[in-house]
């Protein structure tokens, strides 16, 4: 089980690691050991002495957190919840697209990574903020989650989406340094173009993330075309709303050189009238913005409906009509194990 109040080693950059007493290639050896070849373990790493191995395993910790349950989905989905070392829970979730390149189709596997232990933002179709914010994740267990997950899936990962539990961008003195690990060659390696971060609208946090030098993507969660609308579904809008928010995404636009998206989730009778397309259309046009649409996903406790399929399409083809940038319908992956879109949650400790 994990339980320890020893320092947790991932918390640290790796360039960071200061251990005076170890010989600079027994440290590269380490690093080897974690991100290359994914042993969150001393007892593993073969080609360390073993004195070494008892004395860094007696300062520091390697493990952030243990499977407490892995549930696949009929759609080759897969959710993970995680124990952390204080015995909080949290989920994360492996999802599995094909696509074709050439005539050739391969299996492309994404990684929704959770920054928080549930969240204080309170968005009303969502889940994981039914039961408030209990803390942020740490560096270490935010690399945690996609080192283990890579193990339990048994290959690289190819994305990261951080649209997990929590609000990503409340947590970025913990997200930016695992950024950092993530995506150097001495880390995890991954693209920046391959990682997505996701905020509810957090303005002063989006002109923070502007400034951060890797090419990462950003989503907003927009799910209404007015204020009035918006305010119903998400309270933030109450204290940034959309006139400032845009304001924050073309500063930066104009600062990253990069487009965003606009996630849009549709729920019946709240935010799925063809009036709020329009609008959609406007503010993606405006903002020169990808449109992702979301029909809602069902989440137990919440009397929410998602829309008939009629309406969703219409919906589309009225986004599309006015929207000169890309417009994507995005079937959820996960459904039947909670694992889909808003449906992540914060677990009590009997799971």
């Amino acid at each position: 089980m994990v339980s320890s109040n020893k320092p947790l080693l991932l918390d640290t950059p790796f360039e960071k690691w200061d251990w005076d007493e170890v010989p600079r290639y027994r440290r590269e050896q380490v690093r080897k050991w974690i991100f290359e070849k994914g042993f969150l373990d001393w007892d593993k790493m073969s080609n360390l002495p073993k004195s070494l191995k008892s004395e860094l395993s007696q300062r520091l910790d390697l493990l952030p957190m243990e499977a407490v349950k892995v549930q696949g989905s009929s759609d080759t989905t897969k959710k993970i919840l995680w124990k952390l070392r204080d015995q909080q829970l949290i989920e994360s979730v492996l999802i599995r697209a094909t696509e074709g390149t050439k005539g050739v189709r391969a299996s492309r596997l994404t990684l929704c990574v959770s920054t928080q232990v549930g969240c204080a933002l309170g968005c009303k179709f969502c889940a994981s903020g039914l039961d408030g914010l209990k803390r942020n994740l740490s560096t270490g267990e935010i690399v945690g989650q996609i080192l283990l997950a890579r193990k339990e899936a048994g290959r690289r990962i190819d994305n990261l989406v951080f649209m997990g539990m929590g609000e990503p961008l409340a947590n970025l003195p913990a997200l930016l340094p695992a950024l950092d690990t993530i995506l150097s060659p001495e880390g995890l390696g991954i693209g920046a173009r391959h990682v997505t971060l996701s905020t509810s609208g957090l303005v002063p946090k989006i002109l923070e993330l502007a400034n951060y030098p890797a090419q990462i993507r950003l989503a907003i969660s927009l799910h209404g075309g007015d204020d009035d609308t918006r305010k119903k579904i998400m309270p933030i809008n109450e204290r940034y709303p959309m006139e400032e928010l845009f304001h924050a995404c073309e500063q930066f636009i104009e600062q990253r050189k990069k487009m965003i998206t606009l996630e849009y989730i549709l729920i019946k009778g709240v935010n799925d009238d063809l009036k709020q397309a329009e609008l959609l259309a406007q503010h993606a046009n405006r903002l020169r913005a990808k449109v992702n649409l979301i029909p809602y996903n069902r989440v137990e406790g919440l009397d929410w409906e998602r829309p008939e399929i009629e309406q969703v399409k219409l919906f589309q083809k009225t986004v599309e009509a006015g929207h000169a940038h890309r417009v994507t319908l995005r079937l959820e992956k996960g459904h039947d194990i909670d694992a889909a879109c808003g449906q992540l949650r914060l677990k009590e400790n009997n799971p």
